[in-house]
């Protein structure tokens, strides 16, 4: 993702009250959990709890636990003195030590080798640590944040994460919500993304067509803000000075169910009205029928939510149904 916090621009309920708890806990040196799908923007939510900590002048460094061997995890993390290593006679500094005064950010945590799960569930309750091959232990001046795309409660009920570890990481859990829950943040990541690209490519500034907005609010966006950012960087690069229809990916139209369209006098192509979905939708998107209906309706509830901004009466009103009905069906998809 571009080199700024864009993952967590939002207005809606979700990311308001993710933010308040940031905010909240950025001052303080407890550990935060960042927890969500791959795309959410977990690692920009650590670097802005990192620029809003008393520790922002010193160093934000991440360990990507998927990204490195399982038999190297401790060496990287912990360091090593000279010698302690057959293969590696000179020491090297552990990013534990790297941090030092700042914030250490354990990414792919679920990935972490059991062994040291161990050993780091220790050093978080000691504040101390020992480099391989070292006599005497360092103190732990760092801020310890932590993330995870898996169900770390599962992960522990399966015997693959250590109960204490996990407790030691999840003092305050933030839960990035997936991009489609997000209803229209959509819009305010993709205008973020394209002023960031049309000055990266010195392109004339570029707007949204209405079309195209009702597109990238339906489309579930299963890369979260990664897919869309490449979306944005993609019709910037192609796109004139309106993105219509036609500059956006068949991926993305396909998606959302037909769009019906009809040749623009200036050339391409512009929505004319309104298509039932067909057997063949239901089909291609490999769904049975409750799920294909189940969807519909929580496209529907998410648009509803962001048209309305929140209020319930006035979206109780655009389904012409019972406000208790609506809540109830909030609760149930968990967008209230």
């Amino acid at each position: 993702m571009m080199d700024q916090p864009s993952a967590i621009i939002g207005k809606s309920p979700a990311m308001a009250a993710l933010l308040s708890v940031l905010a909240k806990a950025a001052p303080t040196d407890s550990t935060v959990l960042f927890t969500g799908e791959p795309g959410t923007g977990k690692t920009l939510l650590a670097r802005a709890l990192h620029a809003k900590s008393r520790r922002h002048a010193k160093p934000f460094v991440t360990v990507d636990f998927a990204a490195i061997p399982r038999d190297h995890q401790e060496a990287e993390l912990f360091g090593y003195v000279d010698g302690a290593l057959a293969h590696a006679p000179c020491g090297k500094t552990g990013l534990l030590e790297a941090a030092w005064g700042g914030t250490l950010f354990l990414d792919a945590i679920e990935a972490m080798d059991m062994t040291l799960q161990a050993k780091l569930a220790r050093v978080l309750q000691e504040k101390q640590f020992e480099p391989m091959g070292a006599h005497h232990a360092q103190k732990l001046e760092v801020r310890v944040t932590a993330a995870a795309t898996s169900d770390l409660e599962q992960e522990v009920a399966a015997g693959r994460f250590r109960e204490d570890l996990f407790y030691r990481l999840n003092v305050i859990p933030l839960h990035l919500p997936p991009l489609r829950e997000r209803g229209t943040d959509v819009l305010l990541l993709a205008e973020a993304f394209l002023s960031h690209f049309c000055a990266t490519h010195e392109h004339k500034a570029l707007m949204l067509s209405s079309e195209a907005q009702n597109i990238l609010v339906r489309y579930p966006w299963p890369g979260n803000v990664r897919e869309l950012e490449t979306a944005m960087e993609r019709v910037c690069v192609t796109a004139g000075g309106v993105i219509g229809l036609e500059d956006l990916s068949e991926k993305l139209r396909g998606k959302v169910g037909k769009v019906a369209v009809s040749p623009r006098s200036s050339g391409g192509l512009q929505q004319v009205g309104f298509v039932w979905p067909q057997l063949a939708d239901l089909q291609a998107q490999g769904m049975g029928l409750k799920e294909f209906l189940d969807e519909i309706e929580t496209r529907l509830l998410t648009e509803a939510l962001a048209q309305a901004k929140g209020a319930q009466s006035q979206m109780a009103e655009l389904f012409k149904i019972k406000r208790t009905t609506l809540i109830e069906k909030l609760k149930k998809k968990k967008l209230s």
